[in-house]
């Protein structure tokens, strides 16, 4: 994800289900393909990072952090 003058990078550690990282990871090789040897180029951890940063931004993360209980 492009940072831009509003926006920067928060590199975090996040817990996320087994089975949840091996979709993703199932699915960025589906859209990524093989190389002419047969061999998967794609970065997961990057995928993960923008799917995570896309859920923050269209599921109202903005709106989330004003509520005082959701700190508890």
């Amino acid at each position: 994800m492009p940072e831009t003058q509003d926006r920067i990078a928060i590199h975090a550690t996040i817990e996320i289900d087994v089975a949840t990282l091996q979709t993703i990871v199932q699915n960025a090789k589906k859209l990524a393909g093989t190389d002419g040897k047969g061999i998967y180029r794609v970065d997961t951890a990057e995928t993960v990072n923008q799917l995570v940063s896309s859920f923050l931004r269209t599921q109202g993360f903005d709106e989330y952090i004003h509520n005082l209980d959701n700190y508890k």
